[in-house]
């Protein structure tokens, strides 16, 4: 059975309410995140798991930042990129308390309502996220970045599970992009290639090497 970190049964997946965002809704939401950006003015984007290997836009520079508040966990469910609604992966969002490193990515000014679109589609097909400008700390100075928290309050946010148990959804589902299990490897390779050391996703990562039977349907 599922249980989370306050021991509360949680749902079956698939008796989870799903739906995708309307092309207007992503749109509300990309517009009112610029309400207050100047035209023409640089902007900076966090990127804490598959942005950091896949980030799909050009950038003028990149930096290794921390962002306080928030950490990186397997807490959203995936029926799209990396699961179906039937049988869904964990895909990584920002979850309340600690902090995270990433990576900082400066989009140069005039291309930032093109680029903000596609990072809408890619990152806001659900509504899941929060998009919010969040100080985060570099080497060279803090900068004020876009960044995607995770909503609590939306039905594919899923709280800590215990590891055996995030190994096994993890091993089962694929989606658009392919198996879960790439996802989460590729984004813990590309954190170590990044001199990123995240020890729980380094556990994870040692687990999914193993040999692990995966979850029961039921």
């Amino acid at each position: 059975m599922c249980v989370n970190a306050a021991t509360t049964p949680c749902p079956r997946p698939s008796d989870i309410p799903f739906r995708l965002w309307t092309p207007d809704e992503r749109q509300a939401s990309l517009d009112e995140a610029l309400r207050d950006w100047r035209e023409g003015e640089d902007v900076w984007v966090f990127g804490y798991g598959s942005l950091i290997w896949r980030p799909e836009f050009d950038f003028l520079e990149r930096r290794k930042a921390m962002l306080r508040g928030h950490h990186r966990a397997l807490c959203l469910w995936s029926r799209v990129n990396r699961g179906t609604p039937e049988t869904p992966g964990l895909a990584f969002g920002l979850d309340r308390g600690g902090s995270c490193q990433g990576m900082v990515y400066r989009l140069h000014g005039q291309a930032v309502r093109e680029r903000f679109t596609a990072l809408w589609q890619r990152e806001m097909s659900t509504g899941s996220y929060l998009p919010r400008w969040l100080r985060c700390a570099t080497d060279d100075g803090p900068v004020r970045a876009l960044v995607f928290v995770m909503n609590r309050a939306s039905p594919a946010y899923i709280a800590a599970l215990p590891d055996a148990e995030v190994v096994a959804i993890v091993r089962r589902a694929s989606g658009k992009y392919g198996p879960c299990t790439d996802y989460v490897m590729q984004t813990a390779h590309a954190l170590r290639e990044a001199g990123i050391h995240d020890l729980r996703l380094q556990r994870l990562a040692r687990l999914l090497e193993a040999e692990t039977e995966p979850l029961p349907e039921s």
